[in-house]
């Protein structure tokens, strides 16, 4: 049986949506920042443990341009 923070989370950032106001960044700074230009880079996976943050994350996008799956 495989445990539950082994498990991946996939990120996914529609770059069509997305406008860089960064709140994601709030929420979950280890998956997301914004580079020096001002574009949102971020982690593609995670584990399911940072799963509340990353979620918390997507709530605030106030473009609601990122998906947790």
């Amino acid at each position: 049986m495989t445990s539950p923070t082994a498990e991946v989370v996939t990120v996914t950032v529609d770059r069509s949506k997305c406008q860089g106001y960064g709140q994601c960044c709030f929420e979950a700074d280890d998956v997301f920042h914004l580079d020096e230009d001002g574009k949102l880079v971020y982690i593609p996976e995670s584990t399911a443990g940072r799963r509340a943050d990353i979620e918390r994350a997507a709530d605030v996008c106030p473009m609601q341009a990122i998906t947790v799956a």
